[in-house]
């Protein structure tokens, strides 16, 4: 019996092209590295890297180092998930490394406590000011406000003056850096406020990625914004053609991007107490390799906000295993630069096949 083709414009659908979605083969991929470092484990050390081994253990899995493999990821990830939106309009964001350093030392600017043990604050940028003991909502919007102008401009420098992603913002990433040093002559910023040291407490940094995930992934999937993001990375011309104003959408996209680069700095600084200015060094590469494990197409127009969770538990895992395996951290970068040239290349392997199958 002939198979039915109304509908199809005489084509027939063919049950062997079905695939299944790119988050089910990054899942796969998460697995199989789980199982890899735990058969390692066993067989060179002994030990397991999931379970508990010792026999006073009252929880069948390695806790501490569950949270640990979370807890590494989580700041990173909450650019990543900015990284993401960018990538799939078909731009990259080189800036956000920078935007962490330059706002952590201004956010931490503010949070300062105006005595020490007694003594004036001796790392207080602003004490002959007065601006201290600042309730914490200051330092935060003023961080996010940070973030946010510097992504206004890296959109407004790509849409409207035809600037390449790549060069307006690594020239945000050279300016946004020599902010951070200059900031405070390149001196730390230290001892902030209960209330925003309590930001980065525990797993407080987990769960704001976490919600932010799902938030971003909501938006993505069933909001205009999200369908336009997707549009435009899959056919620009066509958006713009439809009557879709895209250079402000980029904007708005830059600038989203911006401000949760600027939220993750908050979240780091609270965390260790601190800003250096040296903060967020290669955390944009970091955002960009978890977004493209977890599937998101260099090319734009693909990927999700679940495939970059998946890609940042799968970096959190394999830098873990490493230090597991106690192998040595020149090794780490190695592999993280092969992981990333083989997601291209796997990349670039889907688009051709998807290509062929038209």
């Amino acid at each position: 019996m002939a198979q039915p083709t109304h509908g199809l414009g005489g084509l027939k659908y063919d049950p062997a092209k079905k695939t299944r979605a790119q988050e089910w083969n990054v899942l796969l991929a998460l697995v199989v590295i789980l199982v890899t470092f735990e058969l390692l484990g066993r067989i060179f050390l002994g030990d397991s890297f999931l379970f508990n081994t010792r026999e006073n253990a009252t929880s069948l899995f390695n806790e501490q180092r569950l949270q640990i493999i979370i807890l590494q990821v989580s700041i990173v990830g909450i650019i990543a998930i900015g990284v993401t939106q960018v990538i799939i309009i078909g731009g990259i964001d080189l800036s956000s490394g920078s935007v962490v350093g330059a706002t952590a030392m201004i956010a931490m600017s503010f949070a300062q406590v105006a005595t020490v043990n007694g003594n004036p604050n001796p790392k207080a940028i602003f004490l002959e000011q007065g601006w201290l003991d600042l309730p914490v909502i200051v330092p935060v919007v003023i961080g996010l406000c940070c973030g946010v102008i510097a992504g206004m401009v890296n959109g407004f420098l790509i849409a409207y003056t035809r600037i390449p992603p790549f060069i307006a913002t690594l020239g945000m990433m050279v300016s946004a850096r020599g902010l951070s040093k200059w900031w405070s002559n390149g001196n730390p910023v230290s001892f902030p406020t209960e209330s925003y040291a309590a930001i980065g407490k525990g797993l407080n940094p987990v769960l704001i990625f976490v919600g932010l995930a799902v938030l971003f992934h909501l938006i993505m999937t069933y909001t205009k914004y999200g369908k336009h993001c997707y549009a435009i990375g899959s056919n620009e011309d066509a958006v713009r053609m439809s009557g879709i104003s895209v250079p402000r959408h980029k904007v708005l996209v830059y600038t989203l991007a911006g401000m949760l680069a600027s939220l993750a700095a908050v979240v780091l600084s609270s965390k260790n107490l601190t800003a250096q200015a040296g903060m967020g060094v290669m955390y944009e590469l970091q955002a960009i390799t978890m977004a493209v494990i977890g599937g998101v197409s260099l090319a734009g127009g693909r990927g999700s906000v679940v495939g970059t969770v998946l890609g940042a538990l799968i970096l959190g895992v394999i830098t873990s295993g490493f230090t597991f395996l106690k192998l040595n951290a020149y090794y780490q970068e190695m592999t993280m630069g092969a992981i990333i040239v083989g997601a291209v290349v796997m990349d670039q392997w889907r688009q051709q096949s998807r290509g062929r199958g038209k």
